[in-house]
């Protein structure tokens, strides 16, 4: 497994977007992921990672006004056209990135909450994603965040995750992952790897519950936990999306002691 620094947690000490790519390259990091590029041409970034020889391994469909609360409008009634115009946006980054992977966001609920129609309507959204995604060789990825981090998040468990795409049945529909999210929701962390590494697309890490660095104290051992990810066969890479408890690169002896590489 190879690790690849998100660049929405680490390498905030350099500033903008840009200049993170060139300190994570910097740190010894050959791949990369973010969760919101857009705010940066996507031509500025295409050339900043042939510039420093990085691959994009992954990043998050366009949420919309982040500053207005908005996180993705998959699960959104009445926001089809929303969640259509954001998927091409989301596309034209990933093409122009050399990017493979792409997280669709959910959303929050709606004020007037109705689970069988937000169900509905992300199943509906998904099933559309995953048919132009397959003409661009992109694999889609869900992810469950728990409430705590982000209230109101409307996919924030992983029986839905599952249900949604072993429904949909599409290899350009994956599960991402998150160690960390999957501990805040449901614990039970070694036995869900093996029971969700079939539907797998995707890992991130970062210990709980602060978020930090795998080598934090908390409650995960990540040495045991990255042995179970071999075990379950997962070979791809590992985002680090963590916030750091000291710098970007002196947060980085987890990578050494669990037997991983950049």
């Amino acid at each position: 497994m190879k690790v690849a620094a998100n660049l929405s947690f680490m390498f905030v000490e350099a500033g903008g977007l840009v200049g993170r790519y060139r300190a994570a390259r910097e740190a010894g990091f050959l791949a990369v992921e973010c969760a919101f590029p857009y705010t940066v041409p996507q031509e500025d970034i295409a050339a900043v990672l042939k510039e420093q020889g990085l691959k994009q391994v992954l990043i998050n469909s366009d949420p919309g006004d982040t500053q207005a609360g908005e996180l993705g409008f998959a699960a959104a009634p009445g926001k089809e056209t929303r969640f259509r115009d954001s998927l091409e946006k989301s596309i034209s980054y990933a093409k122009a990135l050399g990017c493979s992977k792409l997280h669709i966001m959910s959303g929050r609920r709606c004020e007037t909450y109705d689970e069988s129609a937000h169900i509905a309507t992300l199943e509906a959204n998904l099933r559309y994603a995953v048919s132009r995604l397959a003409q661009e060789s992109i694999t889609g990825l869900i992810e469950p965040i728990n409430p705590i981090s982000i209230p109101g998040y409307f996919l924030n468990n992983y029986d839905t995750a599952v249900s949604l795409i072993e429904k949909i049945n599409s290899p350009n529909l994956r599960l991402q992952l998150d160690i960390f999210h999957l501990q805040m929701i449901c614990g039970n962390v070694a036995n869900n790897i093996t029971k969700l590494m079939p539907l797998t697309g995707h890992v991130q890490v970062a210990q709980a519950p602060h978020r930090h660095e795998p080598s934090c104290p908390g409650e995960l051992d990540y040495v045991f936990i990255f042995n179970k990810l071999r075990e379950a066969g997962y070979s791809d890479y590992v985002g680090a999306e963590y916030s750091p408890s000291t710098s970007s690169s002196g947060s980085l002896q987890w990578i050494h002691q669990c037997g991983l590489q950049f």
